[in-house]
């Protein structure tokens, strides 16, 4: 298993990998913009060809075993304080989503970690959560931050193995687009520099 940096020419897994990932989310909003003619995965490809948002290519991790794409790790900082978000022009569905990313600004936000159906059980989002530090380190972060279902208790479960910290929690506001229901956890853990030393 190799892990690259994504290019512009990976934007279409890239989506393929978010709509995995994203719990229903990216889904909602894309249907939105989604014109005759055009795929989910159209408008993700697109969207993830940016140069200037956070949903890019240029904030991915790929893992490829055998020269296929099987996972991906998307991931940023998130604004300082004095640069959140207003909650008021958000969609209620994901307000509780970006309190949490409010209770971390200045944080590396682990934002997605998705693997193919028929990469998984084989270490994938094992693997490239262990670029995480590397990666942040690199931003000049010192905390990693991360939400999750907590009824996605396989991705709680290995963020936990890896030394995240439930913080703060946030109670899930119910949307046909997901299948949640209870509370979204934020975790975090400190970024380990001698880890890519």
């Amino acid at each position: 298993m190799d892990i690259r940096q994504a290019t512009k020419q990976d934007c279409r897994s890239i989506a393929e990998l978010a709509l995995i990932a994203g719990e229903g989310i990216p889904a909602y909003f894309w249907r939105q913009a989604k014109r005759p003619g055009q795929t989910l995965e159209d408008i993700g490809a697109q969207k993830a060809g940016s140069e200037t948002e956070n949903f890019s290519y240029r904030n991915v991790l790929l893992a490829t075993i055998d020269n296929r794409i099987a996972g991906m790790l998307l991931a940023y900082r998130l604004p300082d304080l004095e640069n959140a978000e207003d909650l008021a022009g958000f969609p209620e569905l994901i307000r509780p989503l970006i309190e949490l990313e409010c209770c971390v600004p200045g944080s590396f936000y682990l934002n997605m970690l998705a693997t193919y159906p028929e990469f998984r059980n084989r270490g994938v989002g094992t693997r490239l959560m262990t670029y995480a530090d590397r990666f942040a380190a690199h931003t000049g972060c010192a905390t990693i931050s991360v939400e999750v279902f907590e009824q996605n208790t396989g991705a709680l479960k290995l963020y936990q193995r890896l030394g995240y910290s439930i913080v703060e929690k946030r109670r899930v506001i119910p949307h046909p687009s997901h299948p949640y229901t209870g509370e979204i956890a934020l975790l975090t853990k400190a970024v380990d520099e001698s880890a890519w030393s």
